[in-house]
């Protein structure tokens, strides 16, 4: 194989979209799948027809079933769920490359975010967290995009930036890797919400109004996690939150938008072989949130939902019925509503 420019660990439509992205200047790009189809029809012909349809893709990008061709590789973007990040992480083989993750979400056994996880898994690597408003079809199409690249210092940025940057994907540098991190986890749990409200018939208000105030949660949660208010006000924190809540591209919303239609999150869920994220991060979210007493209100609705404890008209009167407050400061309470 010829010697790669990076690896990308996980071929579902993200770490497939990246990979192209990542070849499109002709540089060799080494891909790993956990399916040995993806592997046959990436080698064979070209394209995921699994998970990224209608995608051809570049010559340049090799393909493996075989975690070890990926030991020569200089940095690795791993793309597994965020659930399976630890076990993925230990069948790496021996090496020092960076790793670039690109997960979004809580590890729902320990309540870890993917850099804690990460640096115990993998000990001694250095870490970085790549996160922002992007839905994989586009960047695969070479549509412009751009990202936070959230690294330890900015000695890695330098030597991550290079590799990762192409003309029509941008990342812009930040060394707040816990903020870039609670962004890409929190809204894939208010996108859920989201397309609760488009599948309830609840109105664009609604929706709007769901996103700021979601946004607000994130917000205190991230504060309280010792993240930068303006890494949540970026791309990877209300950038991504924007773009997951407006759009059926997103896994989480069409979940969400399912359960506003009436559907139960088991029917949904089982129905699926991409992942959404928000499902497994709402609960630890507001377990974690319970924890530090941050106030939710909209996690934890979503949660409601997704274990069949209140439907969706009740879980909305709850909502609307709490008490009415100052909009910048949620603990001042003005009366009862």
């Amino acid at each position: 194989m010829t010697a790669p420019v990076a690896g990308v660990i996980g071929a579902g439509a993200w770490g497939t979209a990246l990979a192209q992205v990542l070849a499109s200047d002709g540089q060799a790009v080494r891909l790993w799948a956990r399916e040995p189809e993806v592997v046959t029809a990436i080698s064979d012909q070209r394209v995921n027809s699994l998970f990224l349809p209608d995608i051809a893709l570049s010559a340049d990008i090799a393909v493996t079933g075989n975690m070890a061709d990926m030991a020569d590789c200089p940095v690795l973007l791993i793309v597994a769920p965020a659930q399976h990040l630890r076990a993925v992480l230990a069948s790496l083989p021996e090496g020092d490359a960076p790793l670039v993750l690109c997960a979004k979400g809580i590890e729902a056994d320990s309540g870890k975010l993917m850099c804690d996880v990460a640096r115990h898994a993998a000990p001694g690597r250095k870490i970085a967290i790549l996160s922002g408003p992007t839905f994989a079809h586009e960047v695969a199409r070479g549509l412009p995009a751009a990202v936070t690249l959230a690294c330890e210092d900015e000695a890695l940025w330098e030597e991550l930036s290079p590799r990762i940057a192409r003309p029509a994907f941008r990342p812009y540098y930040s060394d707040d890797v816990i903020g870039a991190e609670i962004g890409g986890a929190v809204k894939n749990v208010l996108a859920i919400g989201c397309g609760v409200v488009a599948g309830a018939g609840l109105g664009l208000n609604a929706r709007a109004a769901l996103i700021s105030r979601g946004f607000a949660e994130m917000t205190r949660f991230g504060l309280a996690k010792g993240a930068r208010a303006e890494t949540l006000a970026g791309l990877s924190g209300l950038g991504d939150l924007v773009l997951t809540c407006s759009s059926e591209n997103s896994r989480n919303f069409s979940l969400g938008k399912g359960l506003g239609e009436g559907m139960a999150a088991a029917d949904l869920l089982g129905n699926r072989r991409t992942v959404a994220e928000g499902a497994a991060t709402a609960p630890v979210l507001a377990r974690e949130a319970a924890r530090m007493h941050v106030d939710m209100p909209i996690v934890a609705a979503v949660c409601q939902l997704l274990d069949g404890g209140a439907g969706v008209d009740e879980v909305v009167a709850d909502l609307l019925a709490r008490p009415l407050r100052s909009e910048q400061s949620p603990t001042v309470n003005r009366g009862q509503g």
